[in-house]
């Protein structure tokens, strides 16, 4: 399980189930186990503090590389 921050103010988003060791550059919705804070418009995800950290396509959120951190551990498949 990944805790998935912005990377401006630090602030806990979601806990997202990452499956394989790659790099985290989309979450998938049916993966996300826990929300704290996702707000959507205009077509992004941004965070409470005004920060965008990923474009929203549906399915899944294709995150901004800079905009966000992570904690955790990485299921191996």
């Amino acid at each position: 399980m990944l805790v998935i921050k912005c990377a401006a103010c630090r602030r806990k988003l979601w806990r997202y189930r990452k499956l394989g060791p790659g790099e985290v550059l989309r979450c998938h919705r049916e993966r996300i186990e826990k929300v704290w804070f996702l707000e959507e418009r205009d077509g992004k995800v941004w965070c409470e503090c005004g920060k965008a950290v990923g474009i929203d396509k549906g399915t899944f959120i294709k995150m901004n590389r800079n905009a966000f951190t992570y904690s955790g551990t990485k299921i191996d498949i």
